[in-house]
């Protein structure tokens, strides 16, 4: 009677032991743990309803962005004002067929507003990509082997010494006309500024990327895994890349904010896309002259850029929060 007693407790304690739920995944973790940082979420979901607007936008609101009306249209369509001031104005000239009204030559404003929003946005996705690869290029190789930290951290610091506007401004001078010859004028223009945003801004990252695989190449399965002779691009591949995506997938989200940023600048001072590629910098550049007159030209785009670099910040700081375990709860 005891043995059968104590075998049925012993069976009962085996069942206890057994854990019902699986274990939860790293990625997992993260996401519920992103999921708990409300300004992440909000940026999050700002940042995917503003990505989708620009890129299915157009194919509902089917007016095109570059149009420009001719004869008497022209002095029908110019200069209307959205559809909102008609509530405070009734002497405004309002065109219900464009609720955000037109510009000075009778382009749609919400037309330009969405093509030029999937024109940053793409800008700020590419240059970003582009230099969280050169970033963390240099880092790994900085950080990996000793020979080469000096001369690559060297000439990191050089790059972060450099009148980094001024250089663009001079760079997209010089290789404007080859490139818009070569690749077509929006084309040559896209690579142009993508490329001079990328090599601009990796130096942050290369930095980041060094400090974390300093201290990653000394752990012990980094140890035990060049006693067994692995290679050390395996060991890169294999065991530095994944412990370092980390930081490198924050940097990337703050490096998309910089990448919109500067190009809206650019476009901004006349260095960007041609007058008639509508950009959002592009959009507050055309806007500036009519300030006074129509101050919600100028709202828009401000408003879509101020929106867009928040709402990936925000989603940089819940990352950032999701990622690093000793900061996550504050």
């Amino acid at each position: 009677m005891t043995n059968d007693m104590t075998e049925n407790h012993t069976e009962i304690a085996a069942h206890e032991a057994i854990p019902t739920n699986p274990a939860q995944s790293h990625w997992a973790d993260v996401w519920q743990q992103l999921k708990a940082h409300k300004g992440a979420m909000v940026g999050f979901y700002l940042f995917v309803t503003t990505v989708l607007g620009v890129v299915i936008g157009p194919a509902l609101w089917h007016a095109d962005p570059t149009f420009l009306p001719q004869g008497r249209d022209f002095i029908t369509l110019r200069d209307t004002r959205p559809i909102y001031t008609a509530l405070w104005d009734s002497g405004a000239k309002v065109n219900w067929a464009h609720p955000l009204g037109t510009d000075n030559l009778g382009r749609d404003t919400l037309a330009r507003l969405m093509y030029g929003g999937r024109v940053s946005i793409a800008v700020g996705l590419t240059a970003m990509l582009l230099s969280i690869l050169l970033g963390t290029f240099v880092g790994v190789l900085a950080g990996f082997f000793r020979k080469i930290d000096g001369p690559l951290m060297r000439l990191t610091d050089l790059f972060l010494a450099l009148p980094l506007l001024p250089l663009i401004l001079v760079a997209a001078l010089l290789f404007r006309d080859p490139l818009s010859n070569s690749f077509g004028t929006e084309g040559g223009i896209f690579i142009l500024i993508v490329t001079l945003i990328g090599i601009t801004s990796w130096m942050q990252t290369a930095r980041i990327v060094r400090g974390d695989v300093l201290a990653l190449k000394e752990r012990e399965f980094v140890l035990a895994a060049q006693s067994v002779g692995t290679t050390p691009a395996q060991v890169v591949l294999r065991h530095l890349l994944p412990n370092v995506l980390s930081p490198i997938m924050v940097s990337a989200t703050l490096g998309i904010a910089t990448a919109i940023i500067t190009e809206s600048a650019l476009s901004f001072l006349g260095f960007g896309f041609p007058p008639d590629f509508p950009t959002w910098g592009r959009l507050l550049n055309d806007s500036v002259d009519r300030m006074v007159l129509y101050p919600e030209r100028v709202l828009w785009p401000g408003l879509m850029i101020s929106l867009v670099v928040l709402s990936v910040n925000y989603l940089g700081d819940g990352l950032r929060d999701a990622l690093d375990p000793r900061i996550r709860g504050r």
